[in-house]
């Protein structure tokens, strides 16, 4: 048995009463079999903390995991903020300089960077806009604009160069090359009866501004020039005030045979879209990064977009990779700035269970190409895609076998859980509730893309709860562009825009939907889609069918853990 403690002594033995002060000198210290305990308090990482091959086999985990006596383990990548001044303005400033961050946690709470709504007349041109008034010349910091519903479902964020201008207009010349990329990414025609619909370029119509002190209201900030600004929420303590400064907390590559018991992953940011490539997404955790584009034009008439011919991904802050046989488990991911937890490249065997994902920027948990027999189990995933609206609580890329299984996924601006293309992955007996709730054109189950060879080796959706997902032009079980070989199966989908969608392009092909219960009639299916047993609820209560009210009562968290 190994301990560490915030106040130990990376010198001593690392025994229960000498213990170590920092984690890398526990996994110095730990071999094969070994336990390492980590005291309460918040074990504040100066760089991520990785792992390798050779430390496989060792267990972390809170002191007293599973038992009334555990105690409160947080690793993070923040900095606390101190040496403030309050001026007569009642912003409080401190210099920070080389603070490069892009969140802010007062007392806990995620402090939102300031912003304002574009609302006045741009005129974009080939270097950015002009704008027909001189007040934004005080827009003065590091600025960043950002375009919702640049597609209906994708957010882009742009940085502003300069700002300049006379007394009557101002001209914003906005970073290279983002703003060229955007220009020529977000080009599109969509033809049917939804969000984004007519010929548009979405880098015409940014919709807000973030990141000036000019910009602050109370409970927000702004970094600019080396000075965090912020502006406090009446009667707030500003005594515990921490800026994510690490990318990466945990970063584990080769290893088998892990778990992590027990602990809080917390304060990481990801400062990608600050630099001049911007933040150009597209779907999903893709993001344009150059390269390539391509033309999609559906079918019958629908239109086209331009997409990238290859998608970047945003990371992790905690990243498992080529990793098999690990096990997250009783642990939360919070208060994060990228995707809170990635499982990327080959692996075998990984497992999150009984965990709770929690104010992060991006998305929740993202499983990735080469992963087979992955299992995510009763946790909790909420209040997601906090920055960057286009991502979804869960995430399977190209897996084999996945379970995601008696999760609880909600508030999410854009999709629950979502499956690309990919062999065998079941999505079981989830509650989902009150997603797509900033952006368009997704559901609250949603999958693309083939899902197999066969009914046997597709994608199986059964027993799950999804409700809420009202926005227009979302649905609550979504088969989407292209998706083959999926069983959507005694599934209960309740207070949807639109329960689910049978025409898309391109077509779906063996999608069977068999007795599943909605709110509304779907229609006739096309050729490739099977209905057969539904039933249409309109007018009834959950409570009022046996079968929905027996579904209903097995989703969601607090179900067996093996489905």
């Amino acid at each position: 048995m190994l301990f560490v403690d915030p106040s130990g002594d990376d010198s001593g033995p690392g025994t229960a009463e000498r213990p170590f002060a920092t984690l890398d000198r526990a996994r110095a210290a730990a071999a094969p079999g070994s336990v390492v305990n980590l005291r309460a308090g918040t074990h504040r990482l100066t760089e991520p903390f990785r792992l390798s091959a050779a430390d496989s086999g060792v267990v972390y985990q809170a002191y007293g995991y599973g038992t009334a006596a555990q105690e409160k383990v947080v690793v993070s990548g923040g900095r606390r903020i101190t040496g403030r001044r309050r001026d007569d303005d009642g912003v409080w400033r401190s210099e920070a300089p080389g603070l490069a961050t892009r969140q802010l946690y007062v007392s806990g709470r995620r402090a939102v960077r300031a912003a304002i709504a574009l609302d006045q007349n741009l005129t974009r041109t080939e270097t950015g806009y002009v704008i027909n008034d001189p007040a934004p010349r005080s827009w003065q910091g590091e600025v960043e604009f950002v375009y919702r519903g640049a597609y209906p479902w994708s957010e882009a964020r742009c940085p502003v160069a300069r700002i300049s201008g006379d007394g009557r207009s101002t001209t914003v010349t906005m970073a290279q090359p983002a703003f060229g990329w955007a220009a020529r990414l977000y080009q599109s025609v969509i033809t049917w009866d939804g969000p984004g619909a007519g010929e548009t370029n979405g880098a015409d119509a940014p919709t807000s501004a973030e990141n000036s002190p000019a910009f602050l209201t109370e409970g927000t900030f702004a970094l600019a020039g080396g000075v965090l600004h912020y502006l406090p929420l009446p009667g707030e303590d500003l005594d515990d005030v921490v800026a994510p400064v690490l990318e990466t907390l945990l970063h584990a590559r080769d290893v088998h045979d892990v778990a992590f018991l027990g602990i809080t992953f917390a304060e990481a940011t990801w400062l990608r879209p600050s630099a001049p490539e911007g933040f150009l997404h597209y779907h999903g955790n893709g993001y344009y990064d150059g390269g390539p584009l391509q033309t999609v034009t559906f079918a019958e008439g629908q239109g086209q977009v331009t997409v990238p011919g290859d998608s970047a991904a945003m990371p992790g802050n905690v990243i498992f990779e080529n990793s098999s046989r690990v096990t997250l488990e009783g642990c939360r991911f919070t208060r994060l700035g990228a995707v809170a937890l990635e499982f990327r490249g080959d692996g075998v065997g990984n497992v999150l269970r009984d965990s709770v994902v929690d104010e992060v920027s991006g998305g929740g948990v993202v499983i990735g190409s080469g992963a087979r027999h992955h299992r995510v189990e009763n946790n909790h995933v909420h209040h997601v895609g906090r920055d960057y609206h286009g991502s979804p609580a869960i995430l399977l890329s190209g897996t084999q076998d996945t379970v995601v299984a008696h999760n609880q996924v909600n508030d999410v601006p854009h999709a629950g859980i979502v499956v690309y293309e990919g062999r065998g992955a079941q999505v079981l007996n989830n509650l989902v509730h009150d997603t797509m709730q900033v952006l368009a054109d997704g559901g609250g189950v949603y999958l693309s893309g083939s899902q197999g060879a066969s009914y046997a080796s597709g994608a199986l959706v059964r027993g799950n709860v999804v409700r809420d997902t009202i926005t227009p032009y979302n649905f609550g079980l979504y088969t989407d562009y292209g998706a083959a070989w999926v069983t959507v199966q005694g599934n209960v989908v309740h207070r949807a825009d639109t329960p689910v969608v049978l025409n898309v392009s391109p077509p779906l092909e063996h999608v069977a939907f068999i007795g599943n219960f909605w709110d509304a009639d779907p229609g006739d299916p096309p050729g490739g889609v099977t209905l057969a047993d539904n039933t249409t609820l309109s007018g009834k209560a959950l409570d009022d069918d046996p079968t929905v009210a027996d579904i209903v009562a097995g989703a969601g968290l607090g179900g067996p853990r093996r489905a």
